[in-house]
């Protein structure tokens, strides 16, 4: 064996390292980020998007087509059970609270100068201390004193509750209960008086201060609470009137649309199909027209009856609720007059100053009113166009507005100028010493009486009242009938419509399937 030298015992060779190198890793390219894109522009984007999925195809379109009319149906038939709710409400607070609420007032007015006219003729027919009573007269006044009396508590029941949540008007009414109890208190001392003998003087000076504190306080509260509840039921016309009429509006927003979708979802299918009518649609088309036209029918004679029960009826209402409390007041002015000589002056001035409320005469005075009235009241007749006369009267026969209106408003200032004459020889009979016979012509209720004649003229204010109170009522009551028998018409025909659309569509869709 041969042997090497220098290889036997030689270690292995220790492999060497070689040194490492480290690995570079470039770093990450920032990835540039997109364009930040304007809102408009994203919305655009969205658009672009959407257009193949939802109008580059057939179903697209007519789906498309569908949930317009869908939604304008919807939103429409919304709109008109909104504004049918509305009217109704509108109806309710018209009905029973607004025009209560001033009718009463009204009539608490009216109760309040009849109580007190009605104290006066009793003091006036009693006689003193029971003798010389003129009886009929004296009866009759201590019945309509104590009718006045109830009326005035039942009048300030009702406002009292009609009140709750208006501070102001809870004030007024309460001043008015607290007045009245006072006021109540000094007629009964006044009546007591009189019922003795030679109590005269005292019970005519207690009812100097009962007619005082009715002048200045009850009359005048009485008065500011008509004003504010008429105030109010105005001013919610107004608001219901306004409303009406952007709902009506808003009706011809929707449904001129709606009616235009169904036409041209009726035009694309004729020109996609080739069909020349599609009678579901036609059906659909039919019934949203009709819906449409309910619907407008229905807020335009809602806002008609509303404007006639408010301003064609109730204004004459309130001033001839107006005219009667002012009546009764020019008429225990007479009493006034007769019962308290020293007085009658202020009296007489108060006597004119009522008549001019009722019939304005500018320039009259109480002894050329009568014939002031007589002429102007023929020029009237002759030519109603002329400012010949204000007040009350003048109200009226400006808003002459329904059949037998104007013959019984004629007949009202008719008997108003016998009253008026009647008046005047009151004041002539005292002037010529006749005391006795002026008092019996004045509290009278035989037939050529003074109580007579204006029995008749309230008989009169009473008709034409009435044929205003009865508009009001048929006005309000036509217009609660027509929402309920046209509001359900309207939003069925709707559902209708929605319903024969989509059955119109379903056939052709069916075609993609």
């Amino acid at each position: 064996m041969t042997i090497t030298a220098g290889t036997a015992h030689r270690p292995p060779t220790e492999a060497v390292e070689e040194p490492r190198q480290a690995t570079v890793v470039p770093p990450p390219v920032p990835t540039p980020e997109p364009p930040k894109r304007r809102p408009g522009q994203r919305i655009v984007a969205a658009r672009a998007a959407l257009r193949p999925r939802f109008r580059s195809t057939v179903p697209a379109r007519l789906r498309l087509l569908r949930a317009a009319t869908v939604l304008l149906a919807v939103a429409l038939g919304t709109l008109l059970l909104v504004a049918g709710l509305a009217a109704h409400g509108t109806w309710d607070a018209v009905a029973d609270r607004d025009a209560p609420r001033t009718t009463s007032a009204a009539g608490l007015d009216l109760a309040l100068n009849d109580m007190d006219a009605q104290a006066a003729n009793i003091l006036l027919s009693s006689g003193n201390g029971g003798t010389g009573e003129l009886t009929t007269p004296h009866a009759k006044a201590v019945t309509l004193y104590g009718d006045a009396r109830r009326e005035i508590g039942h009048d300030l029941r009702t406002l009292a509750a009609a009140a709750q949540g208006d501070r102001t008007d809870e004030k007024t009414v309460e001043s008015i209960t607290d007045n009245f109890a006072e006021y109540q208190e000094l007629i009964g001392r006044a009546l007591e008086n009189d019922r003795r003998a030679g109590g005269k003087p005292d019970a005519i000076a207690d009812y100097r201060h009962a007619t005082d504190l009715l002048r200045d306080s009850l009359l005048p509260d009485a008065r500011k609470l008509v004003s504010s509840n008429d105030t109010a039921f105005d001013s919610r016309y107004t608001a219901a009137r306004s409303a009406l009429s952007a709902q009506l509006v808003a009706v011809l927003a929707l449904g001129l649309p709606l009616l235009a979708v169904l036409g041209v979802v009726q035009w694309y299918l004729a020109r996609r199909f080739r069909r020349n009518l599609n009678p579901a649609l036609l059906a659909a088309t039919v019934c949203a027209l009709a819906a449409v036209v309910l619907g407008t029918q229905l807020l335009s004679s809602t806002a008609t009856h509303l404007k006639v029960a408010r301003h064609d009826a109730f204004d004459s209402v309130v001033a001839l609720s107006r005219a009667r409390a002012i009546a009764y007041d020019a008429n225990a002015d007479e009493s006034r007059y007769l019962l308290d000589p020293q007085r009658r002056t202020r009296y007489a001035d108060s006597f004119l100053a009522k008549s001019q409320e009722l019939y304005g005469i500018k320039g009259a005075t109480l002894s050329t009113y009568a014939a002031g009235l007589a002429a102007t009241w023929q020029d009237y007749r002759a030519d109603a166009t002329g400012p010949r006369f204000t007040g009350e009267f003048r109200r009226e026969l400006d808003n002459i507005t329904f059949p037998g209106e104007r013959a019984a408003a004629d007949k009202t200032v008719d008997a108003y100028a016998v009253y008026e004459r009647d008046d005047r020889k009151i004041r002539a009979l005292l002037v010529a010493g006749e005391e006795q016979q002026a008092v019996e012509f004045c509290m009278g209720w035989e037939a050529g009486t003074s109580n007579a004649h204006f029995g008749a003229w309230m008989t009169a204010l009473d008709q034409v009242t009435d044929i205003n109170r009865a508009h009001f009522t048929s006005s309000v009551g036509e217009g609660r009938s027509e929402l309920s028998g046209r509001l359900p018409w309207a939003c069925g025909l709707l559902c209708a419509a929605m319903a024969l659309a989509a059955l119109g569509l379903r056939p052709r869709l069916a075609e993609f399937r």
